[in-house]
């Protein structure tokens, strides 16, 4: 994502972002609410589209390309409030997620990883996405998006609304996809979560990166302790 400037109507979102997710790394983007943080993911993922500045992946530009065609390079989107499909059972989700393998019967070793990662989806198989707890619907939007078989995940807030012993599940999920072979990009609010999980991060602060380092030394930047860590 290389000098990004986004517009949202006559609103200047985004201006001059400039990020970079490498192969195999978790990097987590902070801000407060309003920052730009779900711009950032729509841009990437094509869904809005940059004023200036260029995306690429794996040297490709991607940022022209309508979203269906983003989703087939490799990037996929688990977006803020999961938007699952609510009257569709858990095993037709995953089965939209897995659309561009030709369905399930493409790609049915990845079906059977994502119930790996998250058993109570393979419980609850044929219920109604409307029908699980939060935290397993957030289970459905990763393992929808897993379907795709992405390259780089893209996950807004992943732990919000989740009560802690369901975002540790979570979490611990992202690390066995990030050890798959899968880079992750994530949005969160819980900036120590996020900064322990991580390996770089970068701080968007009114549509722009203000900071950016390894997760280590931002967790001990004055600014960060300050700001989004209460010390």
């Amino acid at each position: 994502m290389n000098s990004i400037d986004v517009f949202r109507g006559a609103a200047h979102v985004l201006r001059g972002v400039t990020l970079e997710v490498r192969k195999n790394e978790r990097v987590a983007i902070i801000g407060p609410n309003a920052a730009g943080k779900t711009t950032t993911f729509m841009t990437i993922a094509g869904l809005l589209k940059p004023k200036a500045g260029s995306i690429e992946l794996l040297g490709e530009r991607i940022d022209l390309l309508a979203p269906n065609k983003i989703l087939t390079r490799g990037i996929a989107l688990v977006p803020e409030g999961r938007m699952i499909f609510p009257e569709m059972k858990v095993i037709e989700n995953l089965e939209l997620g897995a659309y561009i393998h030709g369905g399930l019967k493409g790609i049915p070793e990845t079906v059977e990883w994502v119930y790996q990662l998250f058993p109570i989806l393979k419980e609850r198989e044929d219920q109604a996405g409307a029908s699980l707890s939060g935290g397993e619907q957030q289970m459905l939007a990763i393992g929808r998006a897993l379907m795709s078989k992405p390259k780089l995940l893209l996950l807004d807030e992943p732990s919000q609304g989740l009560a802690p012993i369901v975002v540790k599940k979570v979490f611990d999920a992202m690390e066995e996809i990030r050890k798959s072979g899968t880079s992750i990009l994530v949005s969160e609010q819980n900036v120590r979560l996020a900064l322990d999980f991580c390996d770089r991060g970068y701080i968007l602060e009114n549509g722009s990166v203000v900071l950016q380092d390894q997760a280590c030394d931002l967790i001990n930047n004055d600014h960060v302790r300050q700001a989004y860590l209460g010390i």
